[in-house]
């Protein structure tokens, strides 16, 4: 969907849905109508991505190859990753594998990996603190690669240097997943994390996303070059 019927954004917002979600709730939860309202240079890409892509390990290779390339390929200059829950999850995987390839993530409520792993990172005093096991991984879940990377984002110097995206983190109190959202609201700056009474539903995601899209680092269209229109395309990744 381009920002106006006249011109094309330089900057491309994907947003991922969670589990068992359909694109077109972004639509119904007011997430397409908050970027218009503010007047935003951005474009919005609403993708289907099916939880079995997750299941059989395919999401970051269909993600790179069937919407960021052939975006990036149109013009976009910027891309922003916008993930619900295991949407959430599935941005923050692909910068993993895939460095470089995003200008910036906001995960809602983000899936973040195992609770005994989250657990070990609380006890050892939060993502700041923690040591990262050396060696030999006890197991191939993608979240012991994950937290290391994450680990990155509590050093501002050390991100900035490794050219990580920004990240925004929202997320309800009483989520499901709160205590895994708490250890990486602490390593991130406090004006990049966002949070809401509630659980994990659309109510929260749609508060959540309404504060955050307020302080994206996004011009507005006053501020951009106009470009030609483009056409919307339904993408499956």
């Amino acid at each position: 969907m381009p920002a106006s019927q006249s011109s094309r954004s330089d900057t491309l917002m994907v947003f991922l849905p969670g589990a068992f979600l359909h694109p077109d709730e972004f639509e119904r939860e007011g997430f397409v109508s908050a970027v218009r309202e503010r007047d935003l240079a951005a474009d919005v890409l609403l993708v289907h991505a099916d939880v079995s892509y997750y299941y059989d390990q395919t999401f970051i290779e269909r993600l790179d190859a069937d919407v960021l390339k052939p975006q990036r390929a149109k013009g976009y200059k910027k891309v922003w990753l916008v993930g619900i829950s295991i949407g959430g999850f599935g941005a923050l995987v692909h910068e993993l594998a895939r460095p470089g390839c995003v200008d910036g993530i906001v995960a809602l409520a983000p899936y973040l990996g195992r609770r005994p792993l989250g657990a070990e990172i609380h006890k050892a005093g939060g993502l700041r603190a923690w040591k990262a096991p050396t060696g030999p991984l006890p197991d191939e879940e993608v979240d012991r690669k994950l937290w290391p990377w994450l680990q990155q984002y509590a050093d501002s110097k050390h991100a900035k240097q490794n050219n990580l995206p920004p990240l925004y983190l929202g997320f309800g109190l009483a989520d499901r997943f709160v205590n895994n959202h708490k250890l990486l609201a602490d390593a991130l700056p406090s004006g990049q994390v966002f949070t809401t009474e509630g659980g994990h539903d659309w109510p929260q995601w749609s508060k959540l996303w309404k504060k955050i899209v307020d302080v994206l680092p996004v011009p507005s269209r006053a501020q951009a070059m106009p470009r030609p229109a483009a056409r919307p395309m339904a993408i499956a990744a």
